[in-house]
């Protein structure tokens, strides 16, 4: 599907890509890694023709759709949904193109969009849009009325229903919750074409992703399976060239030892010239650098307190008088992790806000140590910084009384090497700028964390630098984050945020993941049947079985041999479906099956009841077809 051969490309005064080759074949999930910087974004624009190469090519197949998701899409007054369906470009202009198509050429229009499964489009742009966090109300919203961050969702929606040759996903659950990043690994283990993503989500890239490309020292190198599978590989492949290595400086070592020993000697001469030519062709063993990654700093509280922290009884709260959450009745100790769970607008950054002081209640009783320290980060708190401040000053009005020594030396703590400390806000990069705000939050030693997404931005490993310093940290904790992996590596306890109130949640992270799925199919499911949406043309029947009207006999029968066509395909379906249910039933036919072995015979009882349902829909599809091709004759006098 996507081929790239000597691909060199420099900008910036660096070297992005020094004769990379790689293959993508049809249908692959491919995950692209590598370090913030290394050139991930910079492929993407190379794949797309915003940049051009130095050298090498990046080529697709011929008439292969490509789409990516690297901007939020615009706000226009059309509707949401009809926003979405327009994604889909044949679909589009099939549709338009049955308004001025000449009649012989309906037949061929109709095929095709039955092909293509148009009837079927509002339905599935629904299931995308309520699996990605939008509510039935939202279909007919014009997109005019969303934020920034949902025409995002907006536009990765578009993308997934137009289900391009190869789609380009540049960090897409960074504007998602954990609610539509879940729904996202589902989706895209399903999706049926190539997809090369970049992400530093381990868990979609472990579940959702069978082949890994990683960007490393200007070279792409392509890993089969996930990510777990993917750091195994390295792994190994660093100690066998660690030995490679080993062995061949041993080698050269000995080499040299007989050339300074017999060089001057007439007799050994020639060997030893012979050993300086095999010591000059012994070209290095390529190490890939070490790669470190600086650790947070996550002081814990030089004193507990005593039990609870802070003590909710009915509590509700809110702005301006008006309730978001009500009948909170909850309990945090020193020692809680908790993970708190909701779609974005549930009341998970107002209960943020209701722990950290920063609001109070409405009603209730709210009992919270005085002398309670809290670190609060949050997205805002980057979009906040003046982009015209240093880390250095930033630092220095915080801690005022530090000398600049000392002031350097805590920001190369954090992960910001010296060369950066003095560089503006605006040109740090999102990783460093999340880097600064995290270990400043937490510089006082506070009580309990709360932490609003911190992974944004960060690479895995500096992802896995986080949760180690908050296994580390000995005090409380409340997570709000779309990174499964963080999520359940730190959280103990569940709370979930829902219907205008929090409780805790009785599951782990895969009963919630499959709470979640469940209740998207749902939603999807109960929009489609309420007739929220718009249906496509010519309702009454699927699209391409519905014969042509008022056409002269000449020109209708120009339509009957697409719909005989299609009726025989139908037949062939209904042939199998058939057979399918008939070889069920001689299964489940066999002797004793039930008491010897009652879970097989659940399991062939499930399938008999989705293939006999398989055959009901095949049927009714040839009964329809049927209909519309009689219904074409007796147009043109046909038998």
């Amino acid at each position: 599907m996507l081929q790239i051969k000597s691909l060199t490309f420099d900008a910036w005064g660096r070297r992005f890509f020094n004769q990379a080759s790689v293959t993508l074949g049809p249908g692959a999930k491919v995950g692209l890694v590598g370090r913030n910087g290394a050139g991930k974004s910079t492929l993407f624009r190379l794949i797309k023709g915003e940049f051009t190469p130095g050298e090498g090519e990046i080529s697709l197949p011929k008439r292969a759709r490509m789409a990516s998701v690297d901007q939020e899409h615009p706000a226009t007054p059309v509707s949401l949904i009809d926003t979405i369906l327009a994604a889909h470009e044949e679909r589009a202009s099939l549709l338009a193109a049955l308004d001025t198509a000449p009649p012989e050429e309906l037949g061929e229009i109709y095929v095709r969009l039955d092909e293509i499964e148009s009837d079927r489009a509002p339905s599935r742009a629904a299931e995308i849009l309520t699996g990605l966090g939008f509510s039935q109300r939202d279909l007919s919203r014009p997109m005019a009325e969303f934020s920034g961050g949902w025409r995002m969702r907006v536009a990765l929606a578009a993308a997934l229903f137009a289900e391009p040759d190869l789609m380009l996903l540049d960090e897409p659950t960074n504007y998602l919750d954990l609610e539509g990043a879940l729904w996202l690994e589902a989706r895209l283990k399903k999706y049926p074409h190539t997809a090369l993503i970049i992400s530093h989500d381990r868990e979609l890239l472990n579940n959702s992703t069978d082949q890994i490309l990683h960007l490393t020292q200007a070279r792409l190198d392509l890993y089969t399976g996930g990510y777990d599978a993917f750091e195994k590989a390295r792994a190994e492949k660093l100690r066998l060239a660690e030995a490679a290595s080993v062995k061949q400086e041993a080698e050269r070592a000995h080499l040299q030892s007989f050339v300074d020993r017999f060089r001057a000697k007439a007799s050994k001469a020639s060997q030893a010239q012979s050993r300086l030519k095999r010591l000059a062709k012994l070209e290095p063993v390529s190490l890939p650098p070490g790669e470190r990654v600086a650790p947070f700093i996550l002081p814990s509280p030089e004193k507990p307190l005593p039990p609870p922290l802070v003590r909710l009884e009915g509590v509700s709260t809110g702005y301006d008088g008006q309730p978001i959450l009500k009948r909170l009745t909850l309990r945090l100790d020193l020692d809680d992790r908790i993970g708190l769970l909701g779609v974005n607008g549930a009341g998970k950054s107002t209960f943020a806000k209701l722990i950290a002081g920063a609001l109070t209640p409405l009603s209730g009783h709210m009992a919270r140590d005085r002398r309670l320290e809290v670190g609060w980060f949050h997205q805002h708190q980057i979009e906040a910084l003046d982009p015209t401040d240093t880390a250095f000053q930033i630092l220095r009005r915080e801690r005022p009384d530090s000398s600049e020594s000392q002031t350097r030396s805590k920001l190369a703590q954090f992960g910001l090497a010296y060369d950066r400390q003095d560089v503006t806000v605006a040109n740090l990069s999102g990783g460093e700028r999340a880097r600064l705000l995290l270990n400043l939050v937490a510089m006082q030693a506070p009580h309990l964390l709360i932490l609003d997404e911190p992974t944004n931005h960060l690479d895995i490993d500096s992802r896995r630098a986080l949760l180690d310093a908050l296994n580390d940290y000995r005090g409380a904790v409340i997570l709000i984050t779309h990174d499964r992996s963080l999520m359940e590596l730190v959280a103990d306890r569940l709370w979930l945020a829902a219907d205008g109130t929090i409780a805790p949640f009785d599951g782990d992270m895969d009963d919630y993941a499959k709470f979640v799925l469940d209740r998207a199919r749902m939603a999807a499911k109960a929009a489609a049947q309420e007739g929220a949406l718009e249906k496509p043309k010519a309702e009454a029947a699927p699209v391409a079985l519905q014969a042509p009207a008022r056409l002269s006999p000449r020109k209708a029968l120009a339509v009957l041999g697409p719909l005989k066509k299609k009726l025989e395909a139908i037949e062939g379906r209904v042939s199998r479906a058939t057979d399918e249910v008939a070889e069920l039933d001689k299964h489940l036919l066999a002797p004793n099956l039930f008491t010897r072995d009652p879970v097989g015979a659940r399991l062939l009882t499930e399938k008999r009841t989705i293939a006999a349902k398989k055959l009901e829909a095949a049927e009714a599809e040839w009964i329809a077809a049927a209909e519309a091709l009689e219904a074409a004759k007796r147009e043109i006098g046909a038998d």
